[in-house]
């Protein structure tokens, strides 16, 4: 068993359309790590938030069809989160994230601008998203025939 069938798939929330950023769905790892990367960050002066640590494939497709996404199918979402500015008390998208990369490798995380590999350029680069999976392990992951266990450190190269 895994935190995914033991917590996330028996949530309430699980096919919820609307936005979800409840920590208590983010694995015990992951939930740590993200604390961590919030206070670093405010410790630099920049304020994040936990935007959305759920998503369920009714709310992806709604996504798709806004356009507000280019994927159809539920990605890592499904089993992470992503982070946005908070100016005052409002996600924010806009501007550089840079400053993200640093706090997630030091905190076991991939960073999204990147993918945990700054020597490949590519097409999708989502610089406000982090993850505490590789994306050499996402289709283990997305088939549901491995789930990341507490030992379980992603490669960043």
């Amino acid at each position: 068993m895994s935190f995914y069938t033991d917590a996330i798939r028996t949530s309430p929330k699980f096919a919820s359309v609307g936005k979800v950023a409840d920590l208590e769905l983010l694995e015990p790892v992951t939930r740590e790590a993200v604390q961590r990367v919030c206070a670093a960050a405010q410790d630099q002066g920049i304020q994040l938030m936990v935007f959305e640590t759920y998503r369920s494939q009714e709310r992806q497709e709604q996504l798709f069809k806004q356009k507000a996404t280019k994927l159809r199918i539920v990605g890592v979402h499904h089993f992470g989160l992503a982070f946005v500015k908070d100016i005052g008390g409002q996600p924010s998208w806009k501007g550089d994230f840079r400053f993200l990369k640093g706090l997630a490798e030091g905190n076991g995380l991939i960073w999204g601008g990147d993918w945990g590999n700054g020597h490949v350029v590519h097409s999708f680069v989502d610089a406000d998203h982090v993850q505490r999976i590789s994306v050499t392990d996402q289709s283990k992951l997305f088939n549901l025939s491995w789930y990341p266990d507490d030992a379980y450190r992603p490669e960043i190269g």
